[in-house]
């Protein structure tokens, strides 16, 4: 029966002939991938705590400065099946292919609620499966969806606390907190937490609604609403496609 057994990263050796390269930005993408989902894939090391399979994963793992990480030990086997499964390991899964329609149908399905750029896909890519209009920008501005929901405000004005949803962010602070890193670097990494915070935006339309004209101008500014199409544009809240763009122009002059 195989068993996990948490090593500290110190402990574990790479395999020094190993032909399978990492450049920093597939660890970068690893690490990214271990943040979001944890470290769900165990090292796999021999009885010397060399390393079988894992070598991005343990890069990774030192990028982000973890202590310890999940390994599984391979014992019983040759120096050969060693060195085949290190190579076998690394090109059977370069030989599966996708199926591109529920490739696209899953992407789109998890959109709204993951960063497309930690599934490992570069931008390029991220366009050839999801089309311009769905495939993020790539340069950390907003996104070119046009789709953007209307709420109707109605009934009273909400208890601020109904607009979001911070337990996430918090649950990551505490971690932030408690975790052994210079103080500047808990500094960013609170700040990039509210990242977490789910906003809702029917509430937030009807808390807008009943708010002083102060406090719908700041609203306004953070994007909170948007009243003013063409402010949006021009500060960037919203980017339209080149055909909607001509389309939008086309209407606007026509109205001048």
């Amino acid at each position: 029966m195989l068993s996990i057994e948490y090593k500290a990263t110190g402990e574990i050796i790479p395999y020094v002939n190993n032909s399978r390269t990492h450049s920093e930005a597939q660890i970068q993408q690893v690490a990214a991938s271990i943040k979001q989902f944890g470290f769900n894939n165990p090292i796999l090391i021999d009885e010397e705590n060399t390393i079988i399979a894992g070598h991005g994963r343990l890069s990774a793992a030192q990028l982000l400065k973890l202590d310890k990480v999940p390994t599984i030990r391979l014992e019983g086997l040759t120096e050969a099946q060693k060195k085949a499964y290190v190579i076998a390991d690394n090109k059977i899964a370069m030989n599966a292919e996708w199926d591109m329609d529920i490739l696209e149908l899953e992407m789109q399905d998890i959109a709204d609620d993951i960063e497309l750029g930690i599934l490992g896909f570069d931008k390029d890519e991220l366009l050839d499966i999801l089309g311009d209009d769905d495939a993020p920008d790539g340069d950390g501005d907003y996104t070119k969806k046009v789709d953007i929901p209307n709420y109707e405000p109605s009934g009273e004005k909400p208890d601020i606390h109904e607009l979001y949803n911070d337990e996430k962010t918090f649950e990551l602070i505490d971690n932030i907190k408690a975790a052994n890193l210079p103080q500047a670097e808990k500094d960013f990494l609170m700040l990039a937490a509210g990242r977490h915070t789910v906003i809702n935006f029917e509430s937030v339309a009807n808390y807008y609604a009943h708010s002083s004209k102060e406090c719908q101008e700041l609203m306004e500014d953070s994007a909170l609403v948007i009243i003013d199409f063409n402010k949006a544009i021009e500060n960037g809240y919203v980017r339209l496609s080149d055909e909607l763009c001509e389309q939008y122009l086309k209407e606007y002059s026509d109205e001048e």
